[in-house]
């Protein structure tokens, strides 16, 4: 159980949370919601002891391991499997003790332990946990310097997941993933075995993967049951109720207060006027929690284009002499809604450059609209603006003609109000710079709008904001997001980019997601006559399994021959050898039970191999 008691914690005297409380019993899944800014990433920090509590405590259970993604993986030149693998400490350690430990009694606990934990098939669930996130299995033997930073924050959350820790902490672990990662961590986190929570603004995975919100707002943590939308529903009506009560309370006020101002200089009715201020004084204000404005966006209109706005023949798209997309025959109007589908290097991005203009055709025949304008929004983007730089200051380079106030105004249009207007870019938050950027992607009204993950900063209210603009928005949109709650409202057409083509996806989302999840979920054995024909791959990676179970029951073998001999020995027996003689003993039956264990192992591996050659012969 995580107990939290009448926390407090404040950032350069200003309290982000104070004398908060909350339970969280064992085995929940939690979903940590709350507007940017309100200190959920800092709850988390104060959970795991980086920071100090000012008041109350926080009690986790005794033992009780704490896991999260706190940063990517380092560049090194270690596979992703061992980055992953070196995660569970003790099995790391525990590995490493069995290649050098001589004394046969450790050598029995070490190999219990090892049984206990399922070390033998460690790989093949490190290996899993890699394909769900992205990797193939060819580039899980790959080392981390092969990878960029966004990569390696996959490979961290990989790494902290297999090792399952008791408490696991997950801030924000869908920002660095796209759709097919998301959803098969949406159903890894419904089958994790400990404590899960998830600062998230994803609605669908706050759907599907919790069981109960906690909400921290106005300093405070309030625990809902329920998922997400559940959430919703019940806040949205304890506001109904609080807003209903302030109103008739205000009245009351106002009622009272008139009454005072008549008569409290009326002496028959001082005492009245001064009996009535008295209630008033006692009048408890009935706060009602301050729902983030949502600040809506607005994004310029363009004119109506003759359609269609882009049109393709026969088009091949990629870099250099390697080509990504090809027999592109695509058609886009002004009124489409677009959403691009398909797992990681399928040529998403590809795509999105070359209809933004910023990648060249190898070959085929492209129309576009002479007086077509196209917005672009790329993840990187936001890290592209200048940090020393305001707001302001990037919009005047765009529009120097214009007057302040007009460029106030636009900048107000995206939520971003006269304060942030003047500050520094670095010093802005992540919502911030990402409503910023998207200010500059449509500054110019484009008639093509392409957003490529546009709501990874973006809170829930946000977002929603976002859904709304989009929808009224009159260009066309390109859609590439793991937000499923996004896609839902605002795509009416799918593009399904698999093997190099793009292609119409005639179904709806619900079964996109449905048949990623067949596709990843394992395969059930075939009754089929003549099997599968396993990869060469496949073979070697079975004859290392059964070597390594054939070392188990040699090394195993040896220690029940050296316990034997011993508690052969006559003088074990004397009433002074007692102590001796139970723990030989008791040793003895720990390495018979794991014999037993190593044995079925080594006959399924065996068993495993077998067939794998009969099907490839």
């Amino acid at each position: 159980m995580l107990k939290l008691t009448d926390i407090s914690y404040s950032v350069e005297g200003r309290p982000l949370i104070e004398h908060a409380t909350a339970v969280i019993p064992t085995g929940h899944k939690v979903g940590v919601v709350g507007r940017n800014g309100t200190g959920k990433t800092t709850l988390f920090r104060l959970i795991r002891g980086e920071l100090t509590l000012e008041t109350g405590s926080i009690e986790v259970p005794r033992g009780a391991r704490i896991g999260g993604v706190s940063q990517e993986v380092p560049g090194n030149e270690v596979s992703l499997l061992d980055t992953v693998l070196a995660a569970d400490t003790e099995r790391a350690a525990l590995m490493a003790e069995a290649e050098t430990a001589t004394d046969p009694a450790r050598i029995a606990e070490v190999q219990t332990r090892l049984t206990d934990i399922d070390a033998w098939s460690a790989e093949a669930r490190a290996s899993s946990i890699l394909r769900g996130l992205g990797f193939e299995p060819e580039e899980q033997a790959m080392p981390c310097s092969a990878f960029s930073g966004g990569w390696r924050m996959r490979v961290a959350l990989a790494a902290v997941l297999f090792s399952q820790p008791d408490l696991l902490l997950l801030d924000e672990p869908t920002n660095y993933l796209d759709l097919e990662g998301a959803l098969w961590l949406e159903t890894y986190l419904t089958r994790y075995p400990h404590t899960v929570l998830i600062v998230s603004h994803d609605r669908a995975l706050l759907n599907r993967s919790v069981g109960a919100i906690l909400h921290l707002e106005d300093r405070k943590l309030t625990l809902y049951q329920g998922p997400y939308d559940t959430f919703a529903e019940t806040r949205a009506a304890r506001l109904a109720a609080a807003e209903s009560e302030a109103r008739k309370q205000e009245a009351r006020r106002a009622h009272l207060q008139s009454y005072v101002d008549r008569f409290r200089y009326k002496a028959d009715k001082a005492r009245q006027a001064q009996s009535r201020l008295k209630m008033i004084a006692r009048m408890k204000p009935i706060s009602t929690p301050q729902e983030a404005a949502l600040r809506r966006f607005t994004f310029p209109e363009p004119e109506e284009l003759s359609p269609p706005i882009i049109a393709t023949e026969g088009a091949a798209i990629g870099y250099g002499e390697t080509t990504v997309l090809s027999r592109l025959s695509l058609r886009i109007d002004q009124d489409d809604r677009i959403a691009l589908l398909g797992r990681n290097g399928e040529g998403k991005s590809t795509l999105s450059k070359f209809l933004a203009g910023r990648l060249e055709a190898q070959k085929g025949r492209i129309t576009r609209s002479g007086k077509l304008r196209v917005g672009y929004f790329a993840q990187h983007q936001v890290d592209e603006l200048y940090v020393d730089e305001t707001p302001l200051e990037h919009l005047r380079r765009l529009r120097p003609d214009e007057a302040p106030a007009k460029l106030r105004a636009r900048l107000g249009g995206f939520g971003i109000g006269a304060e942030q207007a003047d500050t520094t870019v670095g010093r802005l938050s992540g919502g911030q710079k990402a409503r910023l950027s998207l200010m500059l992607a449509t500054l110019d009204a484009p008639h093509l709008l392409i957003l490529d993950e546009p709501t990874n900063h973006l809170d829930i209210e946000s977002r929603e904001a976002l859904v709304e603009a989009l929808t009224a928005y009159s260009g066309a949109v390109i859609l590439v997001s793991h937000d499923l709650h996004l896609l839902s409202h605002v795509a009416d057409r799918l593009w399904l980019m698999s093997g190099g083509r793009v292609a119409p996806f005639d179904d709806d989302l619900d079964a996109y997601r449905a048949m990623l999840l067949e596709r990843d979920r394992p395969e059930k054995p075939r009754d089929e006559t003549k099997p599968k024909r396993p990869s060469q791959a496949a073979i070697l990676e079975l004859r290392s399994d059964l070597r390594k179970c054939e070392q188990r029951v040699e090394k195993l073998s040896e220690m029940r021959e050296t316990l034997a001999e011993r508690l052969a020995d006559p003088s074990v027996y004397d009433e002074a050898n007692r102590d001796r003689l139970d723990l030989w003993q008791k040793k003895f039956a720990e390495v018979e039970e794991a014999m037993e264990r190593a044995e079925a192992l080594w006959m399924d591996a065996a068993e495993r191999l077998e067939a794998a050659q009969s099907a490839g012969a």
